[in-house]
């Protein structure tokens, strides 16, 4: 359950009261840079230069990391406070990497702190990532991934047939109004199977009776789905709407920490392919 044990604490703890972040002073681009989650290797990757970055979390090339390939041949380190601060670094980034004190800690050890904020809709997404980009001095190239989202999320073309889609990750969960996977499925024009807000296990009594149009499967790619072996993905109900319904599979990578890449879902999305509705 390790896995995707992360991947949902780092969706609901990736914001940290103010007054425990350090601000980054001076006018140079901060330079040995460490990142203490995968979600916070994320922003390192895209925004600092290479050679600025002297260490990232140990998952930052693992399936979920949507710049993996970039990770590779940098070293890592454990979010654990003595091994960081024998690295001797002069930032250190984070979302959720180190437990809810780390800021405040690495802060009062006189090391700055960039927080990373979390974005709880699509259209936070931009701020976050411009916020970044200004804490890690990289304003230029924060502002052309933006241009790049949002030229690619007005460029969407929504389903032209609202259909019915249920998100089925290999944990047995599902989501419904007020998350992320369901604006990401209205903006790809489609309707949302789950009708009851936030997050829950696999509705396996309504999907023997009532099949959704299409399914998005997540995470199954990661290479955990042998850990829930007793979870609802294992039902045969369950199992039955990924062999008879069309699956619009999404790569953990891409949702697993709320950035820009999420865009690379709704693309996946708003191009599912027709089919008979139910």
């Amino acid at each position: 359950m390790k896995r995707l044990t992360i991947i949902a604490f780092s969706l609901a703890a990736c914001s940290a009261p103010a007054d425990q972040v350090a601000s980054v002073e001076g006018n140079k681009a901060p330079r040995r840079i460490v990142s203490l989650d995968y979600c916070a290797d994320q922003y390192v990757l895209a925004l600092a230069e290479r050679e600025d970055i002297l260490a990232l979390s140990p998952y930052s090339e693992d399936e979920y990391s949507y710049l993996r390939a970039e990770a590779a041949g940098i070293p890592k380190v454990r979010p654990v406070a003595e091994d960081v601060l024998a690295l001797k670094p002069d930032l250190i980034v984070r979302t959720y990497g180190g437990g809810p004190q780390a800021a405040a800690f690495f802060a009062a050890a006189g090391v700055p702190v960039v927080q990373i904020g979390y974005a709880a809709t699509l259209a936070d997404v931009p701020g976050v990532l411009e916020q970044a980009a200004s804490d890690l001095q990289a304003e230029e190239k924060g502002a052309e991934i933006i241009g790049d989202y949002r030229e690619r999320l007005d460029a969407i073309e929504p389903q032209s047939q609202p259909r019915t889609i249920l998100y089925m990750t290999s944990g047995g969960v599902t989501t419904g109004p007020g998350t992320m996977i369901d604006e990401m499925f209205t903006a790809a024009g489609l309707v949302n199977y789950e009708t009851r807000p936030g997050w829950h296990a696999l509705p396996l009594e309504r999907l023997a009776r009532e099949k959704p149009d299409l399914v998005a499967s997540a995470f199954y790619e990661t290479g955990t789905d042998y850990m829930d072996a007793w979870s609802a993905s294992g039902h045969p109900v369950a199992r039955r709407q990924l062999r008879e319904r069309p699956v619009i599979p999404l790569d953990s990578a891409w949702t697993a920490c709320g950035g820009w890449f999420l865009i690379e879902a709704i693309e996946a999305l708003a191009e599912a392919p027709a089919g008979e509705s139910s």
